[in-house]
């Protein structure tokens, strides 16, 4: 009974936490946007450029949603792909505007609960999309950065060698994460309370797929806003370095983080101002667009799951 009351005090103590809280994060994001120079910066472009690039931007987001597919393989559980969708699509716009803590872990934990799953598989879920997304991170980026695609300033200290070697070093991460799928007797690992269990090695290669394809359709974007001249793996390697950087910044949507890096490595390569045009842009289309539509996604899903609290109260 105990036990009962305090977790029916926790879930009212968590609704009312996203009711204050939400709307909060988005009256911040508000604020501290320059609408006008987002507004001109759009002005700029043909309308078939940017609706092509909001396509690429809905298909990144798709390509996401699906690492809760392919978690749904993993778990076993029988959520249908009209349920996962929507929170995974929700869950993913509202990780990159507001961090992983909101988007990823808290809102993830409150769909899928109120979709009938229990902790330990939603924590399995957010678990193997998290190995997905950087699986396919470290696989692109190696081989990107071990190419030498990148050319760094000459005064940054890791330089284009020390890159090299990073890259190198990424590749054999991603790989022995596939070597232990495929070969791994021992596939469930323990520590303290906490169990992982390894993928099959098709679901691996899955995952990598997924994850690669996710990071160079958001560097396709970027791609497709800027001048002609730009160089789309040149492109894809400062997308790649600067998503990191913004993680380990931890600033929501890495605000000023991507601009920065783009600017200082792409000095010379593109006009300054049709950089900072597209990456308005990119920024508009990858981020405001998909956080207005998971907005009104997430109120749909809530009051869905109010009709169903009542349908199912007895008489």
């Amino acid at each position: 009974m105990a036990r009962t009351t305090w977790q029916t005090w926790a879930k009212r103590l968590f609704t009312l936490l996203f009711l204050v809280l939400i709307p909060a994060l988005l009256y911040t994001l508000a604020r501290n946007l320059d609408w006008q120079e987002v507004r001109q910066s759009l002005l700029a472009y043909k309308p078939g450029t940017l609706v092509l690039g909001l396509a690429f931007a809905l298909c990144s987001y798709l390509i996401f949603a699906s690492y809760d597919l392919l978690a749904r393989a993993y778990t076993g559980h029988r959520l249908p792909t009209r349920q996962v969708l929507p929170v995974a699509f929700v869950c993913y716009a509202f990780n990159l505007n507001f961090t992983t803590w909101v988007g990823g872990v808290a809102l993830r934990y409150r769909l899928y609960g109120r979709l009938g799953l229990d902790t330990p598989t939603i924590t399995r879920i957010l678990t193997l999309g998290l190995l997905t997304n950087w699986m396919g991170y470290m696989l692109l980026a190696g081989s990107v950065f071990a190419l030498g695609l990148v050319d760094l300033p000459q005064n940054w200290k890791v330089g284009s060698g020390g890159l090299r070697v990073i890259g190198l070093l990424l590749l054999a991460i991603a790989g022995g994460y596939l070597l232990a799928c495929g070969t791994a007797k021992n596939r469930t690992w323990r520590w303290r309370d906490h169990e992982v269990t390894l993928p099959s090695l098709r679901l691996a290669l899955c995952q990598v797929a997924l994850g690669a394809s996710n990071w160079a359709v958001m560097a396709l974007l970027i791609f497709w806003l800027l001048p002609g001249e730009a160089f789309y793996p040149s492109v894809l390697g400062i997308l790649l370095i600067s998503c990191v950087a913004g993680v380990v910044a931890h600033i929501p949507a890495g605000l000023g983080v991507l601009e920065t890096i783009f600017l200082a490595l792409m000095h010379g390569q593109v006009g300054q101002g049709s950089l900072v045009a597209a990456l308005l842009g990119y920024r508009t289309l990858y981020y405001l667009i998909p956080l207005v539509l998971a907005v009104a996604t997430y109120l749909l899903l809530e009051k869905r799951a109010r009709a169903m609290r009542r349908h199912d109260k007895p008489a």
